[in-house]
């Protein structure tokens, strides 16, 4: 064999780095495996004995491992395997606009500003785009004219590089680009910030062509703390403060405005407002202290639109901000601060601080000391200058720190804050202020939080899924097969050492739904070994000796091959680029499988068994039970094909009815909201949770919110969907449905539980062991990617299939099963997710499963495709419709193995690879059913009825013997 020098020096080459890549992640395990044993479930002693475990070092002759080095090389597992959190912010691109404009407060711009808000909120598109769209509609609607370029919008200061006569295409192209750096600029703030916070393996990625950071942080727990350090702008802004006199008199009128129309605010009529403030409690310079359980009736009150509507003038601009946390001398209370503000509401100090570190005060309470960069000391000397005796507020992100009065002017930008720090809260501060200012707010628009426990039972579910399936294809293989099915499980042993290893190498991470796309990689690989061996087959019944047989074998069965996988990898191409999350892990393992395939199935395998037939020995291809299956199998499945057409019809019908009267029931990372998975220690009875929490979940108008229970793999589990607040994506809001969930279910909890203990449970404590957020943005771009990705696969393969068969009927017939399949599972899903015991929503898992249905029936069709076009060659004397059925029926021993094997790895999957993926099992389940139907009674009984002439007599048989003619088509 040619090259086989070349593919051997390249299986060693590869081999040796994926074994240096792979020993890391064995030695770190190893060490860790021995920590655990001495120290069991002490974490302090665990943490001694990893601390000792680490001095040692391992000599292998070309590399020293040591624990340190080795747990940062080893393979990173994502959340579904490890625990942890993963969030996506987004950077608040209206601050970042107000920023290049100078905070203008031109008309036209706020109202372009607003009114691109309100698009968003449905938008797959970029805020800035859409910006500039709302400004030129706006800019004509009032006659304006105004430029991009006029000093009130992009003109000023902050923009050199925008004059007088710069056209508008050319500021967006500038905009686009600062807003583009600014993003760039958070990007690394954030980086830095988890540094700060001592994540093992941390993963911060910008999302392409969005405003959007991802940061994943494995064996995290404390979601909330991840989301206030990564939300946190770091801006310091000082302000001056409006005291109680100055709004005595709005209060007063507001209690009146309460009293007569407390309704249209969604308040009774009958709460006294100025009782709410406690103004004889005051005793700090805030303008009232309100009870924690009142804060939320106050902000509706003084946020509404009747409180604005009556602002006297000198308080037009105020705004009204709650202190950081409640006063030591009276812990159940806020305090509430008037924040004099302007037009623009600009701080007179922003963000100017340069170094901050952890001190104390004369009374040795811990504060934040703070040095001001030149600017910002010069800006602080004029605000403390101009408020002597007054006080002036310290916020960040919009929370009061502290409010002192100003004894002198302060001329060298030192300030100091005290807020009735913890020691733990000055380090958080410090470190956010360490590491830089965002330049703009951001907000969490999606976060996954997986508990350590159900990590790890994942990590069970998936080895066990992943062994049995492999067994399964391993006995297979070998019953089937014989001899060579023993090179053809060699093969996949080293396929699947060099996934690992190229994984490793790539520093990809590993999820559950990889460990799927790696099981589906062996699949391929025993497809492909089944198209090779039963050509192989073929060629020994027709009488050639064993050498040439699988010399014929291999170089017939290539064309088949090379089509099947190039099918699979666009496919998970397509997954790839239009996917997110689980998609892409998915896609990645799939990819790097597929590819790997390729090279150990057809030439690294092809290198062992040409050795042994080389040195005289015999291989065989059967087994004494397998020798004769499918030989002479016939089948007239042309002659059948208007029976497969009604069949489908009526079941398309169905399908189709079922999606417009039962309709699905969408994942929130298509319609946004919030999932909770939540454990309890007894069987609890889903409807019964559930409408218990319908009457928590109920908005400030008396409505109640969606909510839904499901069980979610036994009676002791749930996963507890809602859209409540699904437009308020704050740390507050996650907050306040965690405590309305907790109130909800305490009755089913065990006594004297605490909601921080709910918030973190693990397999030996009840509840929540994972939670997930999609904001309504993201899931809007989730749908868009999702569509995409369906309609670029579909269009992808009907042009390779175009490309490679030369007739468009092919195509035609490959793209109608594809849509056939589609129809099917979605009918499916459409027709059962109410009666099912596992979860069938539409969501990105579906969309990927649809997308690999896809690429395995394609690979089916092309399997049976390819021996058609070989018989148009060939079979020049046949009909029509028996070159198709003779085709098809010489095809079935490849497609009844391969669909088999494959239907038995993904029930092992199913059954024990975790309730995460049974619905995504459930979907390619039917899908390789329905797959491998369609390739056979759909795809080619529509490309043979149009491909026929129309004058060929339907004479149905294996000898048929009338020629036709395809020349013209």
């Amino acid at each position: 064999m040619q090259g086989k020098g070349l593919i051997t020096i390249v299986a060693i080459v590869l081999g040796l780095i994926c074994l240096n890549e792979l020993l890391p992640t064995w030695y770190a395990s190893k060490i860790e495996k021995q920590a655990t044993a001495i120290a069991g479930d002490n974490p302090e002693k665990y943490q001694k004995e990893i601390a000792r475990l680490s001095k040692d070092t391992l000599n292998l002759g070309f590399t020293e491992l040591y624990y340190t080095k080795a747990k940062d090389k080893e393979m990173k597992l994502g959340l579904d395997l490890k625990g942890g959190i993963n969030v996506l912010l987004e950077i608040n691109q209206r601050d970042l606009v107000n920023d290049l404009t100078n905070y203008s407060t031109n008309p036209i711009l706020i109202e372009a500003l607003n009114k691109t808000d309100e698009v968003q909120k449905n938008s797959t598109k970029s805020y800035i785009d859409n910006f500039f769209v709302e400004f030129d509609a706006v800019n004509k609607a009032k006659g304006a004219n105004l430029k991009l370029a006029d000093p009130e919008i992009f003109g000023n200061t902050n923009l050199s590089e925008i004059k007088f006569n710069t056209t508008d295409e050319q500021v967006e192209s500038i905009i686009k680009r600062r807003i583009d750096l600014s993003v760039g600029t958070a990007f690394e703030v954030i980086r830095t910030r988890i540094d700060k916070m001592g994540a093992v393996q941390p993963n911060v990625q910008r999302v392409p062509g969005t405003a959007r950071i991802s940061v994943e942080m494995p064996g995290m727990k404390d979601i909330d703390k991840v989301k206030k350090m990564l939300q946190t702008s770091a801006k310091l802004q000082f302000w001056e403060v409006q005291q109680v006199p100055e709004v005595a008199s709005y209060f007063q009128t507001l209690t009146t405005a309460v009293s007569t129309k407390g309704d249209s605010i969604g308040i009774a009529k009958n709460i006294n407002f100025l009782s709410l403030l406690q103004l004889d409690k005051l005793q700090s310079n805030g303008v009232a202290n309100v009870k924690l359980s009142d804060t939320a009736k106050v902000n509706k009150i003084i946020n509404s639109k009747i409180a604005k509507s009556l602002r006297p003038a000198n308080i037009k601009y105020t705004q009204f901000m709650w202190g950081y946390k409640p006063e030591s001398t009276d812990t159940n209370s806020l305090v509430l601060y008037a924040i004099k503000g302007n037009i623009n509401q600009k701080a007179p100090v922003d963000g100017a601080v340069e170094t901050a570190s952890i001190g104390y005060d004369d009374l040795s309470r811990v504060v934040v000391d703070m040095q001001m960069d030149s600017k910002g000391a010069k800006e602080w000397k004029t605000l403390t200058e101009r408020n002597v005796g007054r006080p002036v507020a310290v916020t960040l992100d919009n929370r009061v720190y502290t409010a002192p009065n100003v004894v002198g002017a302060i001329p060298n930008g030192r300030t100091q804050i005290s807020g009735n720090f913890s020691q733990e809260e000055a380090k958080e501060l410090v470190d956010v202020l360490g590491a830089g200012k965002l330049p703009a707010g951001a907000k969490v628009v999606q976060a996954t939080q997986v508990g350590p426990s159900l990590g790890q039972e994942s990590i069970d579910a998936g080895v066990i899924s992943f062994s049995i399936a492999f067994l399964i294809i391993i006995a297979y293989i070998i019953f089937y097969y014989g001899g060579a099915g023993v090179y053809a499980v060699i093969a996949m042993i080293i396929n699947l050492f060099y996934i690992f290893g190229i994984m490793d190498s790539g520093d990809f991470t590993l999820t559950l739904p990889g460990i799927a796309g790696i099981v589906l990689s062996m699949a391929m690989a025993v497809d492909t070994n089944v198209i090779i061996y039963e050509r192989t087959k073929e060629e020994l019944f027709a009488g050639k000796g064993i050498l040439e047989a699988y010399k014929d074998g291999f170089k017939h069965a290539l064309n088949a091959i090379i089509d099947g996988h190039l099918t699979m990898i666009l496919t998970a191409v397509v997954l790839f680029f239009f996917g997110t999350g689980p998609i892409k892990g998915f896609a990645l393992t799939l990819l790097i499988g597929a590819v790997m395939t390729l090279f150990t199935s057809i030439l690294l395998s092809r290198v062992m068994i040409f050795h042994r037939l080389n040195k005289g020995k015999g291989l065989s291809v059967w087994t004494p039970p397998t020798k004769n299956l499918f030989r002479n199998t016939w089948i007239d499945f042309i002659g059948k094909r208007k029976y497969s057409y009604i069949f489908s019809t009526i079941l398309t019908i169905i399908c189709v009815g079922s999606m417009f009267i039962n309709g699905f029931k969408y994942g929130i990372d298509f319609t946004g909201g919030r999932n909770y998975v939540v454990r309890f220690d007894k069987d609890v009875n889903a409807e019964d949770i559930e409408h218990s929490l319908i009457k928590v979940f109920s908005t400030a108008d008396g409505k109640n919110s969606s909510v839904e229970a499901k069980t979610f793999g036994n009676d002791r589990q749930l996963k507890i969907s809602t859209d409540y607040l699904i437009d308020d994506e704050s740390l507050k809001a996650d907050q306040t449905i965690e405590q309305k969930l907790f109130d909800g279910l305490k009755q089913n909890l065990p006594s004297g539980i605490t909601l921080e203990d709910f918030k973190s449970a693990d397999k030996d404590h009840a509840g929540i062991v994972s939670s997930e957020k999609v904001g309504p943005t993201v899931a809007d771009d989730i749908q868009l990617h999702g569509t995409l990705a369906v309609v670029a696969a579909l269009a992808g393969i009907f042009i390779y299939i175009l490309v490679r068969f030369r007739k468009w009927q092919f195509s035609l017939g490959a793209v109608a099963a594809l849509l056939h399949d589609a129809i099917i599972i979605l009918g499916a899903f459409s027709l059962f997710h109410t009666v099912m015991p596992f979860n069938m929503e539409i969501n990105q898992d579906f969309i990927a499963a649809i997308l690999t249905v896809l690429g395995y029936s394609i690979n089916d069709t092309v399997i049976i495709f390819d021996r058609i076009r070989e018989y148009l060659r060939e079979k020049k004397a046949l009909t029509l419709s028996g070159l198709f059925d003779d085709s098809i029926s010489s095809t079935l021993g490849r497609t009844f193995n391969t669909s088999f094997t494959t239907i038995l790895v993904i029930l092992a999957i199913f059954i024990f690879g975790g309730d995460n993926l049974r619905g995504f099992m459930f979907a390619m389940l039917i899908g390789i059913a329905f797959g491998t139907y369609s390739s056979i009674f759909i795809a080619s009984a529509i490309a043979y009825d149009f491909l026929k002439t129309g004058k060929e007599e339907e004479v149905h048989g294996k000898t048929s013997t009338t020629k036709e003619v395809l020349a013209s088509k």
